[in-house]
C-alpha cells in the first residue's frame, strides 16, 4: 500500500536534517526494510552506518508491551532520538491480551514522547483491500495528524490515493491525491477532482481532464508492499 514507504520517507528526511531516528520493525525483517528503502532511492543504509538511524526488529512473542515501552524511552533518553517509527501497530497488538490495554499503553507512551519533544510515526494497517475497510484499532484521538491511504481502481489499473484526514491545532489540505512509489521516492499527483468516492474504494469518474498520474510521467515503479 505504501504505509511503510511513507514512514521511511519521513524518517530519512529527519535524518538528513541531522536528527536521531529509531525504527522499530514488527512486521518485516531488516533485510526487507533495507531493500524497500533502496528501491525508493532512500539512503537508509548510509544513515544506519553513520549511526544517525537505528533499526530494531521486534518480536512481540518475545517482548512484553512494558519492555517495548522501556526500550523506546531508553532510545530517547539515552541516545537522543528525536523521531520514533513504529511499524506497525498491528504487530504490537499481537503482544497485547486485550485491545483496551493496548490503547492505555499507547496513550501513556505517546504522552511521554510528546512531553520529551519526540515525533512518533505509527503505522496501522486496515482490514480489507478494496471497498469498505475496517480499522482494527481506533487511535485517531491519540494522534495529532492522520494520513489515510487507499487503493482505488481507474482506467484498468489499481492505484493509490493519499489524504490528510486530521491535523490537530491547524488547518490542512483536504484534497485527495494519487501517489505512486518510484525509484525516485514517493510521487504525488494533482487532486482527484474528477473522482467521487475514492476513500470508499469504489470511485465514480465524473469526466474531465483526467488528473491521474501516467506511466510517461512516472516511468519507474518502486517496490510493492507495505
Amino acid at each position: 500500500m505504501g504505509k511503510s514507504s511513507i514512514a521511511l520517507t519521513y524518517a530519512m528526511a529527519a535524518a538528513a536534517r541531522g536528527e536521531e531516528v529509531v525504527i522499530f520493525a514488527f512486521d518485516e525483517g531488516l533485510g526487507t526494510v533495507f531493500a524497500r528503502a533502496a528501491g525508493l532511492g532512500l539512503p537508509l543504509q548510509a544513515h544506519v552506518a553513520s549511526g544517525r538511524v537505528r533499526m530494531q526488529q521486534i518480536d512481540p512473542a518475545e517482548m512484553s508491551p512494558g519492555e517495548f515501552a522501556h526500550r523506546v524511552r531508553e532510545s530517547v533518553e539515552r541516545e537522543g532520538v528525536r523521531v520514533v517509527v513504529i511499524d506497525s501497530l498491528n504487530g504490537y497488538m499481537n503482544a497485547m491480551p486485550e485491545e483496551r490495554f493496548l490503547v492505555l499503553q499507547m496513550h501513556e507512551l505517546l504522552s511521554t514522547l510528546n512531553q520529551l519533544g519526540v515525533i512518533t510515526i505509527l503505522v496501522l494497517a486496515q482490514h480489507g483491500l478494496m471497498g469498505p475497510m475496517q480499522t482494527p484499532l481506533d487511535i485517531s484521538y491519540l494522534s495529532d495528524s492522520v494520513l489515510m491511504l487507499r487503493y482505488f481502481e481507474a482506467e484498468g489499473r489499481v492505484r493509490r490515493a493519499i489524504s490528510v484526514v486530521k491535523k490537530r491545532s491547524s488547518a490542512h489540505e483536504d484534497a485527495i491525491r494519487e501517489f505512486r512509489l518510484t525509484a525516485e521516492g514517493v510521487k504525488i499527483g494533482p487532486p482527484l477532482t474528477e473522482f467521487q468516492g475514492v476513500l470508499s474504494g469504489v470511485p465514480n469518474y465524473r469526466g474531465g481532464t483526467g488528473p491521474l498520474l501516467t506511466p510517461d510521467r512516472l516511468p519507474t515503479e518502486g517496490p510493492s508492499g507495505g
